[in-house]
């Protein structure tokens, strides 16, 4: 059901955008036709065209707002009345339009963000301030602000696409992000989100076919998406990448994503994703954890760092560097992020720390951030991982060996 909902809204508000206008108002009716759908469906049955009874009842309240707007009777006078009967809806689906209007370059890209992450990826403003690091109220500020400026805006695809591409492309990879490791909540994933940010990947694609940080995206998420099945355990704990049963992956995807990115590094000028799809490939080559090509994910990091700015990759090529070089050459780039605030926010250079601590051997130490980090993350799959490797760590005090190999 929450998956169907979700893939849905974007080309519900679609639909209703390009009938009416209004995309603030149109926003607001969408949410309450979730809201009924919600409550009705799982009693009721799920309609034979639920895109088309979404539409209605979302024309319905749509009428019902503009009428008490203080335009109202300007605007009664034309706004048609909504469809009540049967009649067809368009096929069209308007997913990818409704995507590049909330990435409008007169929005700022604080506000695109947001925007797309609700209206497009159906996440709650607390879910997109978690996603975000960025308190609730503000972002309901800055998305209530960008739909006030969207206003007037010509509901179509643009004429050229570069200005709005990459915060597109971020979008769709934040949306992605959030289906596969969710900031909060009881599941490890959401596994809805994830196969709706693909399916607007591939949309994209389809459009933009010679781009080759599309396609580096969509590879991107594949072949991180085929990991999804072997990542949590019968009881839903999560089970790190080295323990990770690879019969289980998604050989099929791993073979798309592998293709997508090999065509992207060949023919088209290297970029991020295709840097960061090229790491995943290496991984989904390794038949078992200690097959890894660490120098060549080592080696790819380092092309990755000076594109893409922040802390996260320099987090990722810690763990790169430990695997080469050994647990202390990794501490040591580990240590150069202590100044950068963005680095140390959140429960991941905490659970990096764990880890290469726990590589040299340093197991009370390791124990300890392992706990810190538990105590960061909002996820309870993840909280769960992290106090079990600190209680083994603390029951196994004095036995040496390495852990867990490349990291979650």
């Amino acid at each position: 059901m929450e998956h169907l909902l979700r893939g849905l809204t974007p080309q519900v508000l679609g639909a209703l955008v390009r009938r009416y206008g209004h995309f603030e108002t149109c926003e607001d009716a969408v949410q309450e036709a979730l809201l009924v759908a919600a409550r009705q469906w799982p009693a009721q049955g799920v309609p034979d065209e639920p895109r088309t009874w979404l539409i209605r009842v979302a024309s319905r309240r749509l009428i019902d707002l503009l009428r008490n707007e203080e335009a109202r009777r300007r605007r009664e006078d034309t706004v048609r009345a909504p469809d009540v009967a049967p009649t067809p809806v368009s096929d069209v689906d308007d997913s990818l339009t409704v995507l590049f209007l909330c990435c409008h370059p007169v929005l700022p890209v604080a506000s695109q963000l947001p925007l797309t992450l609700r209206a497009v990826g159906g996440l709650t403003t607390t879910e997109i301030a978690a996603a975000l690091l960025t308190p609730e109220a503000t972002i309901g500020q800055r998305i209530s602000r960008a739909k006030q400026k969207l206003r007037g805006q010509p509901f179509r695809r643009p004429d050229e696409y570069d200005e709005r591409l990459a915060a597109v492309l971020q979008v769709l990879y934040l949306i992605f992000n959030e289906g596969y490791t969710s900031t909060a909540g009881d599941e490890l994933g959401r596994v809805e989100l994830a196969r709706e940010a693909i399916r607007l990947a591939r949309m994209l694609r389809e459009l933009l076919p010679d781009d080759g940080e599309v396609a580096g995206l969509l590879a991107l998420m594949l072949l991180t998406d085929a990991r999804r099945t072997a990542r949590t355990s019968a009881d839903g704990a999560l089970v790190p990448l080295d323990e990770q049963d690879r019969s289980q992956w998604d050989h099929a995807a791993i073979a798309e994503g592998t293709e997508l990115i090999t065509w992207a590094m060949r023919t088209t000028t290297l970029g991020p994703y295709q840097l960061q799809a090229a790491i995943a490939a290496v991984h989904s080559e390794a038949t078992t954890a200690a097959d890894t090509d660490w120098r060549q994910i080592l080696a790819l990091y380092n092309l990755l760092e000076p594109l893409l700015e922040g802390p996260v990759v320099r987090l990722n090529r810690a763990v790169a560097t430990a695997m080469v070089h050994g647990p202390d050459a990794g501490l040591a780039l580990l240590d150069s992020l202590t100044a950068d605030p963005r680095a140390t926010r959140g429960h991941r250079y905490d659970a990096v720390r764990a880890h290469l601590l726990e590589l040299r051997g340093d197991h009370p130490a390791a124990a300890d951030a392992y706990l810190t980090a538990a105590k960061l993350t909002t996820n309870t799959s993840e909280q769960r991982y992290l106090r079990a490797r600190a209680k083994h760590l603390r029951t196994h005090l004095g036995g040496g060996g390495a852990g867990d190999e490349g990291g979650g």
